[in-house]
């Protein structure tokens, strides 16, 4: 007995030091306090405290908040309901599992509702503003431009070689990827319905933002820079702009307008009624002219019989 409880012990040791074995976090720069747990690294994420598995993407939530940790201030031929994220990095909530929570507040008194990237997607309301659920983003938009070239860039080379890029950095299915060109403009489109992703899956809101801080020169991922090569030469990006299509359209009024689309509306609805009023008037003046020359000429047979 002494001689099982003996083993046991040596057991439990063996385990404790192979788990405090320190380790890099390969897919996320944002984290400390990492131990080697069997083939795992794992670490906790800052801001969060959040114990997250380095061998695969961090949720964009727990990344978002590691960015702010530390920081009083963030930085900051498409569907009708494709929006762009416009309020950037905030202090996000998250759920137990890293994700964002639906209903999201600024610490004070303002509150929104954000889609499954945490993308405000409602007006701005009061701590009483009711989010019933997190909305999936389907479908994301990404457009950016490259660089000049020496060598001209094919488009079905550049589609494999961004599918198989994402694929070995992201660990994104190439299924969900979708690549066009027109020089020197890129369009990659991630899809990806809540059927077809299943549980070890990472999500395309996430594979986006990894992506933008890569081309942004602001990599997550340890190992460096993401590494796109064409024709022998490899592609920098550049520009890249992110929409973001829900399941459900977005909830905005014409209290979420900028000044400056409102001063625009305003202008062009004042042109139209000024248009209006001035064919109104000359119409007016064009009647009275015509009665009078009507007149003028009924008058002249009366003036030669008198």
């Amino acid at each position: 007995m002494e001689f099982l409880r003996g083993v046991a012990l040596l057991l439990l040791l063996a385990a404790t030091v192979s788990c405090q074995e320190g380790c890099v976090c390969e897919k996320n720069k944002r984290t400390g306090d990492c131990v080697q747990v069997g083939n795992v690294c794992q670490c906790r994420s800052l801001g969060s405290n959040t114990t997250v598995n380095c061998s695969t993407l961090t949720s964009k939530c727990l990344l978002m908040k590691a960015e702010m940790f530390g920081t009083g201030s963030g930085r900051r031929g498409r569907p009708k309901t494709a929006y762009i994220d416009n309020d950037g990095i905030y202090n996000p909530e998250c759920d137990n599992n890293g994700k964002f929570k639906a209903k999201q507040c600024n610490g004070t008194t303002t509150c929104w509702c954000v889609n499954s990237a945490g993308v405000r997607r409602t007006e701005k309301g009061d701590l009483d503003l009711t989010c019933s659920e997190v909305v999936r983003t389907s479908w994301i938009i990404m457009e950016m431009k490259h660089d000049d070239r020496n060598s001209p860039v094919d488009q079905a080379t550049l589609a494999r070689e961004i599918k198989d890029s994402f694929s070995r950095r992201y660990g994104l299915d190439p299924k969900h990827i979708y690549v066009e060109y027109e020089d020197p403009y890129i369009f990659i489109d991630l899809k990806q319905n809540v059927s077809e992703k299943s549980v070890g899956d990472v999500d395309i809101a996430d594979v986006a933002y990894y992506f933008e801080k890569d081309v942004k020169e602001d990599p997550l991922i340890s190992s460096g820079r993401l590494d796109i090569p064409v024709a022998g030469e490899t592609l920098k990006l550049r520009d890249a702009v992110i929409y973001y299509v829900d399941e459900k359209p977005p909830e905005f009024s014409m209290k979420g307008l900028t000044a400056g689309v409102i001063a625009v509306i305003v202008v062009v609805i004042l042109a139209i009624v000024a248009g209006i009023l001035v064919l109104v008037f000359t119409r007016r003046k064009r009647g009275k002219y015509e009665k009078a020359e009507i007149k003028e000429l009924n008058e002249i047979p009366r003036e030669r019989n008198s």
